[in-house]
């Protein structure tokens, strides 16, 4: 007996079907998702010491701004990210 969630995962499936993906595919998304979470580090790390130096100098105005930046950043690179795994999966 299939619980109400097997059904409606079922239903969803049968009225937009996922494509199923190569190994060739697999491989290239988790590349492309190890090279971007390398880069989410990145300014992360960048981003965090540049907030870290605000506040030690004194500078708590730009701490607010450094913390902005970082976030629209992060949010683009993830973005960017999902962008590329996108055309991998609909094969372009």
């Amino acid at each position: 007996m299939k619980s109400a969630y097997e059904l409606a995962m079922e239903k969803l499936d049968q009225s937009s079907p996922q494509p199923k993906l190569t190994d060739e595919q697999r491989q290239t998304i988790a590349e492309i998702d190890d090279k971007f979470k390398a880069r989410i580090a990145e300014k992360e790390l960048f981003l965090g010491e540049q907030i870290s130096q605000a506040g030690q100098s004194g500078r708590y105005d730009q701490i607010p701004l450094l913390e902005e930046q970082r976030s629209r950043e992060i949010q683009r690179l993830r973005s960017e990210c999902e962008a590329e795994k996108e055309k991998v999966h609909s094969g372009g």
